[in-house]
């Protein structure tokens, strides 16, 4: 096992803890970052990148319960506002470079901004995410083309939302 390996473990079981007692947002980021690795190596990207995708897509909804407790939902946009839920899993994980982690918060912060994507983690990162929220929201067909059509750009994300719905 290499070191990133396990460093990406122990975010898990970190993040796995942190929602202990909430198995469906348990779920709902294993199955982000399992869609966000495939669709990653399926692009080619480099192993750097692929890391701090694979911590993002970890941590991407870190924010939804004290979203909930504050605002009393968990609006995408007031997820990304809450920097400070970020920083207490990833401090449980101390090993991640600096760099990498603004890397990672960044991308976190803004899971939920479909304009202007010029990169390929954050382009990855909301297509894998929306990949797991078309089922779990059980959207219409409709509204999943319309998606697909707008936001989505990597060839393999494409071919595993149009198999994944018969599309």
């Amino acid at each position: 096992m290499t070191n990133k390996e396990l460093i990406l473990a122990q975010l898990m079981r970190a993040m796995i803890k942190y929602d202990g007692g909430d198995a469906p947002r348990i779920q709902h980021f294993v199955k982000v970052h399992d869609f966000a690795r495939m669709i990653a190596i399926a692009e080619g990207m480099n192993q750097e990148d692929l890391f701090v995708l694979e911590a993002a897509a970890i941590l991407h909804d870190v924010g939804i319960h004290v979203s909930e407790a504050r605002y009393g939902n968990c609006d995408g946009k007031h997820q990304e506002e809450l920097v400070l839920t970020r920083q207490k899993v990833l401090s449980e994980v101390d090993r991640i470079h600096s760099r990498t982690d603004r890397r990672i918060c960044w991308l976190i912060a803004h899971h939920h901004t479909y304009q202007d994507v010029t990169s390929l983690d954050h382009r990855i990162l909301l297509e894998a995410d929306f990949l797991v929220n078309s089922f779990e929201a059980h959207l219409a067909p409709e509204g999943i083309i319309t998606f697909r059509n707008h936001v989505f750009r990597s060839e393999s994300a494409i071919s595993m939302l149009n198999d994944m719905w018969g599309l």
